[in-house]
C-alpha cells in the first residue's frame, strides 16, 4: 500500500464490505482473526445472511488518506433488532420503550453472529496515532446524523475499550472461556496438567463419545467437500431450531466459507456407520483456533464436549496455536480446561436519561463480573502446584 502520509483526509460509509477492495481492508484488518477478513464479512453479506433484509444492514466507515489510500476500517452495520450480538441489551431496549423511547434502529460495531473478541478499530500499520481518535469521532458524529439512539462496540480489545471509554462511551465486561497451549506436546501432556479427578473424567468422557463407534475426523481445506457442507448445514439447522427458533447463517454462507477461505476452516466431523450425524465448525487464527457452530442429528452422551472442545485442543496442540476460543457461555468448559477470560464492550446514548440509568447499572455489573471470573479461575481443573494463567484475547493483527 502506497504511503499516503499516514494522516486522514477523507472518512466515508460503504453499504458493502465489496465498496473496497479485499487487499485494502485487509491491509487495515491484519491475518490474525479470520473473522475480521474481507472474505468472510463478505460471505455473510453475499450469501444473504448480513443484510437490510435480516436486520444488518452494512455501514462500514472507512478513513482514507489524501491519495485514498485506506488507512482504517471499522465493521459497523445499522440494526433494527439486538438478535445476533451475544451481548445483550434486550433489557435496556424494552426499558426504554416502556419510558416512551424507540430504540431501534441502533449502530452495531461487530461481526455479525461471531461472539469473538478482536480489534473494532482497524488501522493499517503506516497509520499515525490520530486515526482511531478521528475513527471514533466519526461514529459519534454518523450516529448523531442518523438519529439513532445509541451505537454499541461489542468483543473489543481491551486497549480500544480503554479508549473508547476515554471518549465517552460507557463500559461494560463480560467474559467467555477460553483454554491456553502452555507448550503442551500432547493431549496427553495437557491432561497431565490437570488434578487426577478431572484428568479421569475427561478420559472416560472421550471414551463414551465414541463407544457406540463413531468415527471423528477434522477436515481443512480442499479435504471439505460440498457434502460435507450440506450435512453440516443440517446439523446447524437442527441446533438451530431447537435452541433459538431460527437461523442467522444461510445455506450459501457455508460455501462462500468453503470457496474464500477454505486454508482458514477446521471442520469436525462426525459418522455413525459412514451416516454424518455431528459437526463443528472452527476457524483458524494466526496463533488461535475459533469455535463457532456445532450441530447434532440425535442424542450422544459427551459428543458435544469431544467434538468442540477436545478435538480443538488437539488441534490447537498439533498446529502449535496458543489458544482456543469456544464462543459464548458455558461454565461445562471450566472442568475441562477453559478458563474464564474477559471480554469488553462500549456503549454510546444519545437520551442523558437513558444513559445515566445504564451508566449506574454497568458500574455495579462490572465488579459483580469481575468477582465471577475471580471466583471462576480459582475453580479450574488445574493441578495445585502448577501456576496456570488466565487466557487473554489479543485478536492482534
Amino acid at each position: 500500500m502506497a504511503d499516503g502520509g499516514g494522516s486522514v483526509q477523507q472518512l466515508r460509509i460503504i453499504d458493502s464490505v465489496d465498496g473496497v477492495s479485499a487487499a485494502a481492508w485487509d491491509h487495515c484488518a491484519g491475518a490474525a482473526n479470520p473473522f475480521l477478513s474481507h472474505a468472510f464479512l463478505s460471505a455473510l453479506e453475499t450469501s444473504g445472511s448480513a443484510t437490510a433484509r435480516t436486520g444488518w444492514l452494512p455501514q462500514h466507515l472507512i478513513a482514507q488518506d489524501g491519495e485514498g489510500n485506506v488507512l482504517g476500517a471499522v465493521p459497523m452495520y445499522l440494526k433494527s433488532h439486538s438478535y445476533g450480538e451475544y451481548v445483550f441489551d434486550h433489557g435496556w431496549a424494552d426499558a426504554y420503550r416502556r419510558a416512551g423511547g424507540k430504540y431501534y434502529p441502533k449502530l452495531q460495531i461487530a461481526v455479525p453472529f461471531t461472539p469473538v473478541p478482536g480489534p473494532r478499530l482497524l488501522l493499517a500499520p503506516e497509520a499515525d496515532a490520530t486515526v482511531a481518535d478521528m475513527l471514533i469521532a466519526g461514529l459519534v458524529e454518523i450516529a448523531d446524523r442518523r438519529d439513532v439512539s445509541s451505537l454499541h462496540v461489542t468483543f473489543a480489545l481491551e486497549p480500544e475499550w480503554q479508549r473508547f471509554g476515554e471518549a465517552g462511551f460507557l463500559q461494560r465486561k463480560g467474559f467467555q472461556f477460553h483454554w491456553t497451549n502452555n507448550a503442551y506436546a500432547s493431549f496427553e501432556d495437557f491432561l497431565g496438567a490437570l488434578s487426577s479427578r478431572k484428568r479421569k473424567a475427561i478420559r472416560k468422557e472421550r471414551r463414551e463419545a465414541v463407544a457406540a463407534g463413531l468415527t471423528i475426523r477434522r477436515l481443512t481445506g480442499a479435504a471439505i467437500e460440498p457434502r460435507h457442507w450440506d450435512a453440516f448445514f443440517r446439523f446447524y439447522m437442527s441446533t438451530s431450531d431447537r435452541k433459538w427458533g431460527q437461523a442467522y447463517l444461510t445455506r450459501a454462507f457455508f460455501d462462500e466459507l468453503g470457496r474464500a477461505m477454505p486454508e482458514r476452516v477446521m471442520l469436525v466431523m462426525v459418522e455413525d456407520g459412514g451416516r454424518p450425524v455431528a459437526g463443528a465448525l472452527n476457524l483458524i487464527g494466526s496463533d488461535t483456533l475459533y469455535g463457532r457452530n456445532w450441530g447434532c442429528l440425535g442424542h450422544y452422551p459427551f459428543l458435544h464436549f469431544e467434538a468442540c472442545y477436545y478435538q480443538a485442543i488437539e488441534f490447537a496442540i498439533e498446529r502449535g496455536l496458543q489458544r482456543v476460543e469456544a464462543g459464548a457461555q458455558g461454565e461445562h468448559k471450566l472442568q475441562r480446561g477453559y478458563l474464564p477470560a474477559a471480554t469488553y464492550s462500549a456503549h454510546w446514548f444519545r437520551d442523558p436519561a437513558l444513559r445515566r440509568a445504564i451508566d449506574d447499572y454497568l458500574r455495579r455489573e462490572r465488579s459483580y463480573i469481575q468477582d465471577q471470573i475471580d471466583g471462576l479461575a480459582e475453580e479450574g481443573p488445574f493441578r495445585q502446584d502448577l501456576e496456570i494463567s488466565p487466557c487473554n484475547p489479543t485478536g492482534s493483527s
